[in-house]
């Protein structure tokens, strides 16, 4: 079963909308489950604190690093074989890729830092990785958190309605995904693209990739640029003509 553990200062907040929808569903089936763990619960002082100043100065708080591997160490001892991960701004980006690597194992114990920030010592000692939504900055992890634990979930055995809903979706392929239409077939004067209604499969199938390709080149160049890297076919070794042998004489 695929197991979420995550580590906060807001646990009320979950499950949230990871109660709803697809993995809502899901949890409810026990198809994985989801542990909201209180970093103020392994706090020793009586106003249960959590950070303290940055050393060296500076603006706002930074969590500690022995309440966070008190919180950590009991949740997940030695030996668990999930992955650590700590919602960053200045973490490595979360793809596609990641995302099915991650559904393809075991869980994940996440770390949802907030503040300034958490003690570099608790991130190299107790073997976090920082991972990062996007190139902007939110007020705690737990956002995040429900963005990853989200993708993750939806990609489990059971949870979507049809094993095909994620195959044409974007970056699965390398490339965003092909616009949609469905019912009335003439809306505010806009109508369906006829290809989609000719009944011809395969140029429905031409059609989907042309614009899926059309999108991801004008929106996404970076992976446009990506996927012509990868598509590129080597190219041939130019053939020389032969020299004939030079005879002496």
């Amino acid at each position: 079963m695929w197991r979420a553990t995550v580590l906060t200062i807001f646990p009320e907040m979950f499950p949230g909308p990871l109660g709803l929808s697809l993995a809502g569903k899901a949890l409810a089936a026990g198809l994985w489950t989801l542990d909201a763990v209180d970093i103020r619960a392994h706090a020793t002082d009586k106003h249960r604190s959590v950070d303290d100043t940055p050393a060296g100065g500076g603006p706002g708080m930074v969590m500690r690093p022995d309440v966070l591997a008190r919180a950590v160490d009991a949740v997940a001892p030695a030996g668990d074989p999930r992955p650590r991960l700590i919602m960053s701004a200045r973490g490595v980006p979360l793809t596609q890729g990641r995302v099915v690597a991650l559904a393809n194992g075991p869980g994940a114990v996440i770390l949802c830092g907030r503040f300034e920030g958490v003690d570099e010592r608790l991130i190299e000692g107790r073997g976090f990785e920082e991972v990062s939504i996007g190139d902007y900055v939110l007020s705690g992890g737990e956002i995040a958190a429900f963005a990853l634990i989200d993708a993750c979930v939806r990609l489990l055995p059971g949870v979507m309605g049809k094993e095909a809903s994620g195959v044409e979706e974007s970056f699965s392929q390398g490339l965003l995904e092909y616009p949609q239409y469905t019912r009335p077939q003439v809306w505010e004067g806009r109508s369906i693209p006829a290809v989609l209604t000719c009944g011809d499969h395969a140029k429905v199938a031409a059609w989907r990739r042309a614009e899926a390709k059309r999108l991801t080149r004008v929106r996404r160049p970076d992976l446009w640029a990506a996927h012509v890297a990868g598509v590129a076919e080597p190219k041939k070794p130019s053939k020389r003509p032969s020299k004939k042998p030079r005879r002496d004489g």
